[in-house]
């Protein structure tokens, strides 16, 4: 039987995005063509430009893509957590798994490119600005807080900033002994600021 063709475009949509992001965390922004992503997707240079038309267009899609997909993955595992004095913990280390891996070297790939092109800057800025606003909604929902009471938002864009900061650390050397030991730190002050 054969597979609507709705089903089969969106398949090579995502197979598209995922090899974009693998390549760029793999071969770096000058080594991330159209015409390696498509390689890589299993199809055709203009098949893959119907999709996406500009370079710009499609690394902008795909880091969205994945970023969802991988807070998704989150939200799942979260929900299977229970409501211990260990919870904070376990929630910032998941949320510190987005931050690792071929999802954020291919980040900051992008992030670099867009520093020195002007016209890549906003697809980027646009598309990093939807990301940090669902992974600070997703935060909030898993950490369980208000955050309409004073203070509540900065401090969990903080614990956002300090993960994204101990990614950062991790990008050239495994550095996750000494981020479990940071975050272990960070989620009982947070709990106590959250919750006094």
């Amino acid at each position: 039987m054969r597979e609507p063709q709705q089903d089969r475009s969106r398949a090579t949509r995502q197979r598209v995005l995922e090899s974009a992001v693998d390549s760029l965390a793999e071969r770096g922004w000058s080594g991330t063509t159209v015409a390696v992503i498509a390689v890589r997707a299993g199809i055709s240079r203009g098949a893959l430009q119907h999709y996406f038309p500009t370079r710009e267009e499609l690394f902008a899609a795909a880091f969205a893509h994945v970023a969802e997909s991988r807070l998704a993955q989150i939200e799942l595992q979260a929900s299977r957590l229970e409501q211990t004095s260990e919870r904070t913990e376990a929630v910032l280390t998941m949320l510190s798994g987005l931050y690792a891996g071929p999802l954020f070297r291919a980040a900051l790939q992008l992030h670099s490119a867009a520093a020195a092109d002007e016209s890549l800057r906003p697809v980027v800025a646009r598309s990093e600005g939807r990301v940090n606003a669902e992974v600070h909604r997703v935060a909030i929902s898993l950490l369980g807080v208000d955050e309409s009471v004073t203070g509540v938002r900065e401090l969990v864009q903080g614990s956002l900033d300090l993960i994204r900061g101990l990614a950062l650390a991790d990008v050239l050397t495994d550095d996750s002994r000494r981020r479990s030991r940071v975050l272990r730190r960070w989620a009982a002050a947070l709990d106590a600021a959250l919750h006094p």
